[in-house]
């Protein structure tokens, strides 16, 4: 198989990963699980996410759809990159082990899916927060800790953001 099969093969509906999960749950292999747009890859996205592999054996990624993107009013330009181009990306992380686009605003009811025992964000969210309604609560944290999971967040590496690179790109007169 060629290495763009490969990591199509990375690349899964909510169907199609059902037996791999199944398998991972199965042999008590450690499932992470964090979420995100991932417009503009940079260096605190590898960062982010090679941390958030480290803390189990099987690292899944949701991936806001190009629709979901829309719904969080990220600006009317964004995302600026379609989700098959930035789950292809994802895909070519050795650390991710499985990409799962979602089209909700959250990735709540892909969470109730994955069951995951590591739920990961950013530091900007609280892994204490309890009220959803807190925009530093983490959303499917309920669910994770109901099932026995743990909530974690990494810090960011700072001065990276696809906000910023975005307006840079827009700044320059170039």
């Amino acid at each position: 198989m060629n290495t763009p099969d490969l990591l199509k093969n990375k690349i899964h509906t909510r169907e199609s990963i059902k037996h791999l999960l199944g398998r991972q749950h199965f042999f008590k292999r450690k499932i992470v699980f964090t979420n995100g747009c991932f417009d503009i890859l940079h260096l605190g996205h590898v960062d982010y996410l090679a941390k958030a592999s480290d803390f189990g054996d099987f690292f899944v990624l949701g991936l806001n759809s190009d629709a979901s993107v829309k719904m969080l009013n990220k600006g009317s330009n964004r995302p600026l990159q379609d989700e098959h181009s930035r789950a292809m990306l994802i895909a070519a992380m050795d650390f991710v082990d499985a990409v799962v686009l979602f089209d909700e605003a959250t990735p709540l009811e892909l969470i109730q899916f994955v069951k995951p025992d590591v739920l990961v964000k950013g530091a900007d969210y609280d892994a204490h927060e309890k009220d959803p309604k807190n925009k530093k609560y983490i959303v499917g944290s309920d669910v994770v800790r109901a099932n026995g999971g743990e909530v974690k967040t990494i810090e960011f590496v700072e001065g990276y953001s696809t906000s910023a690179i975005e307006k840079k790109i827009r700044d320059s007169k170039i």
